[in-house]
C-alpha cells in the first residue's frame, strides 16, 4: 500500500455540554474530503482519543466510516495505555471498515524495543489492515529504534511511519535502512526536510484548518519536486507552524483555527482547558498573516 497526499487527523467537536457533536462532526469530515485530502485519521491525538471512552472511540470509528463512505481513505488511530483495549479497538475499527491503522507505543509502561515489536506485529496480525507507525517519544516515552525496525521491517503490513521524534538524523536512517516502510511527515515545520528524503504523505494536524493549502504543498513537493515554491510556502507556513508549538496549546490553537476559517470546531475536553484571551488573540493574527501569505503565493 502506498500513503501519498494529506492525511488529517481530524479535530472532534464537542458541545457545551462535553458530549460529542455528530452534526459538527460530519462537516469536519465533508469539509477535508471537499478540500482533496487523500486520507482521514480518526482516533488520532488531534481528535484527543485519550478523552474518550473505549465506547465512544467505537461509535466514532462507526460514524466516520458511514459519513467518509470510501470517497477518501479512513485511517483509525488504535492506540491505548493497555494492550488489550488497543486489540479491542483494532477489532472494532476493522468491524467498522477502516482501511488501514495508525499505531503508536503504549504510553506509560515503556515497553522495549523487542516488546513493542511484538505488539505491533500481534495488531497486524490480528487485523490484517496496512500500519503506520507512529513514532512520538514525546508522549510515549519510547523510540521506535533500529532493533524494533529490524523486527518489524519484514512484515509487509508495516506499510508507513509517521515520524514526529523532531529527530532530523532519523530520516536518512529510516529512508535508507528502511525503504520498505514509507516515511510521513510527522512534524509540521520539517516537510521540507521530509520530502527531501522521500515522503509522500504528510500527517498534518494543520489541514484541520488549511486543508487546500497543505494538499497544494504536498503535491507540490511529493508530486512536482518543485523545492523553490515549495520553500516559499513553508516560509509562508512558518510562523504559524512556530506559534501552534508553543506554550503547550497546540489543539486549543489548531480548533482556533478552524473557527478562524469558519468552520466548527467545539470545545476541548478535560484535561485541556480553553486558550487564554491573550493567546487567542495572538494565534488569529498569525492565522490571519498565514492564510493572506498563503494565498498570494497559490493564486
Amino acid at each position: 500500500m502506498r500513503f501519498e497526499g494529506i492525511y488529517t487527523p481530524i479535530i472532534t467537536p464537542f458541545m457545551d455540554s462535553g458530549e460529542i457533536d455528530w452534526d459538527m462532526y460530519a462537516e469536519v469530515i465533508d469539509w477535508q474530503i471537499e478540500n482533496g485530502v487523500a486520507g482521514i485519521i480518526v482516533g488520532g491525538s488531534t481528535g484527543e482519543f485519550y478523552a474518550l471512552s473505549k465506547e465512544e472511540r467505537i461509535q466514532q470509528f462507526e460514524f466516520a466510516a458511514e459519513r467518509i463512505n470510501s470517497r477518501v481513505e479512513f485511517m483509525a488511530g488504535v492506540n491505548d495505555i493497555r494492550v488489550d483495549e488497543c486489540l479491542q479497538i483494532s477489532s472494532a475499527a476493522v468491524d467498522a471498515g477502516a482501511k488501514s491503522l495508525l499505531v503508536a507505543a503504549p504510553p506509560y509502561s515503556l515497553p522495549s524495543e523487542e516488546e513493542l515489536a511484538n505488539h505491533v506485529l500481534e495488531i497486524a496480525n490480528k487485523t490484517g489492515l496496512p500500519i503506520m507507525l507512529y513514532n512520538y517519544p514525546g508522549r510515549t516515552g519510547v523510540e521506535m529504534g533500529e532493533n524494533f525496525l529490524d523486527i518489524v521491517a519484514n512484515n509487509p503490513l508495516i506499510a508507513a511511519i509517521k515520524e514526529s521524534s523532531g529527530d532530523y538524523s532519523r530520516l536518512p536512517l529510516l529512508s535508507n535502512n528502511y525503504s520498505s516502510i514509507e516515511l510521513a511527515v510527522g512534524g509540521e515545520e520539517q516537510v521540507l526536510e521530509f520530502a527531501a528524503w522521500g515522503a509522500k504523505s504528510w500527517v498534518c494536524a494543520t489541514a484541520n484548518f488549511f486543508p487546500s493549502e497543505c494538499v497544494q504543498l504536498m503535491d507540490i513537493l511529493g508530486k512536482q519536486s518543485d523545492f523553490e515554491k515549495g520553500r516559499r510556502l513553508m516560509a509562508a507556513f512558518m510562523p504559524l507552524m512556530k506559534a501552534l508549538e508553543q506554550g503547550g496549546k497546540f489543539l486549543q490553537c489548531v480548533k482556533l483555527g478552524c473557527e478562524q476559517q469558519g468552520r466548527p470546531s467545539g470545545k476541548v475536553r478535560l484535561p485541556l482547558l480553553p486558550i487564554e484571551d491573550s493567546l487567542r488573540k495572538e494565534m488569529i493574527g498569525v492565522i490571519d498573516k498565514t492564510r493572506s501569505s498563503l494565498h498570494s503565493i497559490l493564486n
